[in-house]
């Protein structure tokens, strides 16, 4: 893990002190509002429950105290996220397509989470960003990231109900404590930021500062492409937000609308087919007002799309769950609209006209009256993918260009270990343990590979055992006090041994400017050793030649042919030091920041999904392109621009580039996905707004 800077872990340990006296205050908070609302209710099921939950408060509350204390300093450490629970879905952590299996009781569970979240957040959030400035700043950080805080109450309340968990507390009593205490732990938490915020600032850490973000306003002057206005489309506000309006999408509803269970009339009367209809509408509007509101696409993109709304709609009313459904042609435009969207920068790219103009086209045919509205979208679709195929036979060879590097890779491992545990090898002079490890066993693992295609008793195989055999000599000549003792022998082996090994790098088309210094120190221990010279003359010519620029055993390395195809960036000529600005990211479900924690707990991840889309700085310009492929063993990538352009990377280059920031993520997820996230997000917090007590 990465190590904190001290003025950080101090902050941190304060923060775990003052946790001592507000966690103890929160609880007798808790213990009044319980007996407050005990007196209060009139229901005597009600009383008898509050009642109950008073006593279990009283007779566990050191324990409580204890547990959320300990659920706390996990969460400091990094050990403990919203999205690490077991049990009731964080908002953060709630996806559409989950929904969908959950169960009521879970459907439930995450209802009343959301709402202990929103409450508590309500009640500090003043107080949170003031914190979240000063600790930026203790990171090192120039601009404020809230996400950077690990003290913001979605995971304050995490570890609380972590905490609770381990108790295993009666349901009716969990509940009502957080419904009684939910408002109070947010007065504490408000109290608790201000008291740790002022601490932070007699130690002197200066709060971080607001990125300058262009507005999307500022951006919409674009020009106009296939005849589409490019003004931003006025911001809409969700249903929940409309005053003196109960909220229409609530998680339950959707739950139910996604599962089909919506037959019966409800309260109102309205029958079950009238409700779908109403739910599925409610769903198709957020989802685009969604998407319109997504800027990681261009405006006149968002525009073609919500021209959409009246058929989509439409086709809601036959089929209300076609959202749903990754294989409907509706699902599928859509998907295959944004995705493709998400290429462009701007619409002055040479490749965006004819995106557009063939998005048009869709609109215009769909707006078009007719009949049969579920079959004219899956010509539509068709249409589309047609008009957007990409160059297949190009990018399949670059696919089996790294293949075949990435077999090579793997297999140059196992020879390299092969070779390392010879008996001579650890005597051997430094440069020539490297050059065995690194282009030597791409030469042997490249003959074993093809004479594994070939089968049988093929010439690559006796090529890949003569490679080996030659390994005796080699690492026998290149010792200095023992080849001079046997000049005849060195004499006699030289010529036959240069033959061999320049004909082996020949086989991979390894680069003689990439040799050369391995030959010329080669030639120098052999020299010395034909003139039996002091050791300290092969130390020197081993300092010469110490940095021979071979791929070490942790890189992998590429033909010069399997590099022009596959447009590869060699991941030890990426600079470390970072090149983009550090600016406040676009809002997006998995931001850089999370990639590079994944990265600095060294789980062995892959940091990036196939699909997903990244801007990359090569020299000086700034590369939109999408992960195509990744390897079988995640150690090859491949991107491609919509210009048709490929590049390739190592496992190593893509984490340097993450590292230095030179590497940014657009989009790690499609963008009606995170759209309909959002949709079930917000019926979470719909549900929390319309519950005013336990149930």
């Amino acid at each position: 893990m990465t190590a904190l800077s001290p003025i950080y872990q101090k902050s941190l340990n304060e923060a775990l002190v003052l946790a001592r006296d507000w966690i103890p205050a929160w609880l007798m908070q808790l213990y009044a509002a319980l007996e407050q609302r005990e007196a209060a209710t009139v229901s005597p099921l009600e009383k008898q429950l509050l009642g109950q939950s008073r006593r279990a408060l009283q007779q566990h509350r050191d324990m409580v105290a204890t547990r959320f204390l300990e659920a706390l300093g996990r969460a400091l450490s990094g050990e403990l996220t919203p999205q690490s629970l077991q049990g009731p879905r964080s908002l953060q952590a709630l996806s559409f397509d989950e929904l969908e299996l959950m169960d009521d009781r879970q459907v439930n569970d995450t209802v009343e989470l959301a709402r202990v979240q929103q409450l508590v957040r309500m009640s500090a959030d003043e107080a949170l960003v003031a914190l979240s400035a000063r600790l930026s700043a203790a990171q090192g950080l120039s601009v404020i990231r809230h996400e950077a805080n690990p003290l913001r109450p979605d995971v304050v309340v995490a570890a609380l109900m972590q905490a609770l968990r381990t108790m295993h507390l009666d349901e009716a009593v969990r509940t009502r404590w957080l419904h009684a205490g939910a408002v109070s732990l947010g007065e504490q938490l408000q109290a608790y930021y201000q008291e740790l915020s002022r601490r932070l600032d007699r130690w002197g850490i200066e709060p971080a500062s607001y990125a300058v973000v262009q507005s999307p306003a500022a951006k919409a002057g674009v020009a106009r492409a296939a005849g589409v206005s490019a003004s931003p489309r006025a911001e809409s506000v969700t249903t929940a937000a409309v005053p003196g309006q109960a909220p229409v999408l609530t998680l339950d509803h959707l739950h139910q609308l996604l599962v089909g269970n919506l037959e019966h009339p409800d309260a109102a009367g309205e029958t079950g087919n009238a409700m779908t209809r109403t739910l599925a509408a409610e769903v198709v509007s957020q989802l685009l007002r969604r998407i319109a509101d997504d800027h990681r696409l261009l405006p006149p993109v968002r525009e073609m799309i919500e021209r959409l709304k009246p058929a989509l709609l439409e086709l809601a009313r036959t089929d209300p769950r076609f959202f749903a459904d990754r294989q409907n042609p509706a699902r599928r435009l859509l998907d295959l609209i944004t995705a493709r969207g998400l290429a462009f920068t701007s619409d002055q790219d040479s490749t965006f006209a004819p995106f557009a103009l063939s998005v048009m086209a869709v609109v215009q045919g769909l707006e078009a009256p007719g009949t049969q509205l579920s079959q004219r979208f899956a010509q539509q679709l068709q249409q589309l993918e047609q008009a957007l195929a990409a160059d297949a036979g190009s990018r399949g060879r670059a696919v089996q260009s790294l293949v075949r590097a990435e077999q090579r890779n793997l297999m140059a491992k196992r020879v390299a270990h092969e070779i390392e545990g010879r008996n001579d090898f650890a005597r051997a002079p430094g440069v020539v343990r490297r050059f065995l490890q690194g282009p030597w066993a791409q030469v042997v693992a490249q003959a074993r590979l093809d004479a594994e295609i070939a089968g049988g008793a093929s010439p690559r195989g006796a090529a890949a055992q003569r490679y080996m055999d030659i390994l005796p000599d080699l690492l026998w000549s290149a010792q200095i006090v023992q080849a001079s003792r046997n000049r005849p022998r060195l004499i006699k082996l030289i010529p036959a041994l240069l033959k061999t090994l320049r004909e082996g790098l020949e086989s991979i088309d390894y680069p003689r400017t990439q040799s050369e210094g391995f030959f010329q120190a080669l030639m120098g221990l052999h020299e010395a050793a034909y003139k039996a010279v002091p050791t300290e003359a092969g130390d020197s010519i081993q300092s010469r030649h110490s940095h021979s620029g071979y791929p070490d055993e942790a890189s992998a390395w590429l033909q010069p042919a399997e590099a022009r195809d596959t447009g590869f960036i060699d991941d030890l000529t990426i600079e470390t030091q970072p090149d983009f600005l550090e600016t406040e990211p676009m809002p997006m479900p998995r931001d850089l920041a999370d990639v590079k924690a994944d990265q600095a707990r060294e789980q062995g991840q892959v940091p990036l999904s196939v699909g997903a889309w990244v801007d990359l700085l090569d020299g000086d310009r700034v590369v939109r392109c999408q992960l195509t492929w990744a390897s079988p063993h995640a150690t090859m990538f491949l991107f491609h621009a919509v210009d048709g352009r490929t590049i390739s990377l190592t496992r190593r280059g893509l984490d340097r580039l993450l590292a230095s920031s030179r590497l940014h993520v657009v989009a790690d997820h499609g963008v009606v996905d995170d759209a309909l996230d959002n949709v079930a997000r917000q019926a979470a917090i719909n549900s929390g707004q319309s519950r005013s007590g336990p149930h």
